[in-house]
């Protein structure tokens, strides 16, 4: 996998994590759940800003950004509030993953972001209540 393909992976990642949130901000009340709904919205915005940079950086590796797709699969019934934070868990941790998978076939400015970003999504989740891991992003390591 070459630089630009690890980019392009991540850029459709992102996609889907726009996407995602979107949904998942949908379905979260402000009034009853403004902390969850808070945590959301910085989340979709972390995510929006990651999809246009990386749009910016396929341009720069000679590629043209993938386009995102017309929609995806959610993971699972998300109708509580339960449901969503969990959705939200899991769509950090592919996030950490996928992050990761640039940092190694990066270097110089593309790695140190990827890296950056790895660790948002990394604390993110301990943040929302997910118990802290040794690897994050890296599940074959713990």
């Amino acid at each position: 996998m070459t630089v630009l393909d690890a980019l392009q992976a991540t850029l459709a990642d992102e996609h889907a994590a726009v996407y995602t949130y979107g949904v998942l901000g949908a379905r979260t009340s402000q009034a009853a759940t403004p902390a969850t709904y808070d945590a959301l919205t910085t989340a979709y915005r972390r995510h929006r800003a990651r999809r246009d940079q990386l749009r910016l950086m396929v341009v720069d590796a000679g590629g043209t950004p993938v386009a995102a797709e017309v929609a995806y699969a959610l993971p699972g019934p998300v109708r509580r509030p339960a449901q969503v934070v969990q959705a939200a868990l899991d769509l950090e941790a592919t996030s950490a993953e996928v992050l990761l998978a640039l940092v190694a076939r990066s270097s110089g400015d593309v790695r140190e972001w990827a890296l950056t970003e790895a660790v948002w999504s990394a604390t993110w989740q301990v943040t929302q209540g997910a118990e802290p891991v040794t690897w994050p992003g890296a599940p074959e390591l713990g």
